[in-house]
């Protein structure tokens, strides 16, 4: 498959929605109606487009089907020489699984991280997670911090 990345609009909210109900893990998710979800996400979206602080890509297949998501926080720690982006989502709907929109929506958010001068990208995974299991950010060159399932991609 080969997915199309772009940054996500508050029209996105019911296809991310789905997306977020797909997965399972997220009792208050599954257990309000999909418009409550989908409103609530597009809110966010839209604070989200407000500033800088916030990015969200979307990975459409072929067809244009949203299949997965990623957001990330753009931290500026006065401990780093640059800023920390933080991927706090990256989601997938299932048979987009293991078809590179994982990898597309990292390429894009490691781009985006270069552009703003961040100094490395961080994100946590459970260890229970198939993500994490499959080690597919380890393939990615993340680096596992020792302590914690809590990964680092040194960019500079």
């Amino acid at each position: 498959m080969a997915a199309r990345i772009r940054k996500a609009k508050p029209e996105d909210g019911e296809a991310i929605a789905e997306i977020l109900r797909s997965l399972g893990w997220f009792e208050h998710i599954n257990a309000e109606p999909v418009a409550a979800t989908a409103a609530r996400v597009a809110r966010h979206l839209e604070m989200c487009l407000r500033g800088e602080s916030h990015s969200v890509n979307i990975a459409e297949d072929e067809h244009g089907r949203v299949v997965g998501y990623a957001a990330v926080h753009w931290l500026p720690y006065l401990m780093l020489a640059g800023p920390e982006g933080y991927l706090s989502e990256l989601f997938l709907l299932e048979d987009a699984r293991g078809r590179g929109a994982g990898t597309a929506l990292l390429d894009a958010v490691k781009a985006e991280a270069r552009q703003r001068g961040c100094s490395r990208l961080m994100l946590v995974n459970k260890r229970n997670r198939e993500s994490y299991l499959r080690e597919f950010y380890g393939k990615r060159c993340w680096i596992e911090r020792p302590a914690a399932a809590n990964f680092i991609l040194p960019l500079a």
